[in-house]
């Protein structure tokens, strides 16, 4: 039974070694309980089958464990779960306004005080009145950009 336990240890301990390094790399929990079942492992070994066995666990699991750190760390490996493209998408910076102060656009809903206005036929944009109620379809004029709010008056 003795042995059967350390041949356990060692064989999960390779499996969480293994897991870490080529399912999970960056975990390290996953290695550190890899690494602290190998050691439990040899460690039984040469405390309960003798120092010859003991050696044998030893060798053969840092041969084994080296083997899944050389497979696991190649280049060629590391290059299917690298980042290897560059992402050159970017986002709407809304602290650099499209619309700028003095364009004209016409109301899609009224303005009571905020609502939606249609500038250049194609750019719909959420605007907001200094307090007034503004009917639907009524030209305005954008008086400037506040706090990331667009605001206008009757044009």
């Amino acid at each position: 039974m003795t042995w059967l336990t350390i041949v356990l240890l060692l064989l999960f301990g390779l499996l969480f070694l293994a897991a870490e390094v080529v399912f999970i790399p960056g975990t390290t929990i996953v290695g550190l309980i890899g690494f602290a079942l190998l050691v439990a492992g040899v460690w039984l070994g040469y405390r309960d089958l003798g120092t010859p066995i003991g050696h044998y666990a030893l060798l053969s699991t840092a041969a084994l464990a080296g083997l899944i750190l050389y497979i696991g760390l190649r280049p060629k490996n590391l290059a299917k779960v690298a980042l290897n493209e560059v992402n050159n998408a970017s986002v709407h910076d809304v602290r650099r306004p499209d619309v700028l102060p003095g364009s004209v656009g016409r109301t899609l809903s009224a303005l009571r005080p905020a609502g939606t206005v249609l500038f250049d036929e194609e750019q719909r944009r959420e605007v907001v009145t200094r307090g007034e109620f503004v009917a639907a379809g009524t030209a305005v004029r954008v008086l400037g950009i506040e706090q990331n709010r667009i605001v206008v008056e009757v044009a």
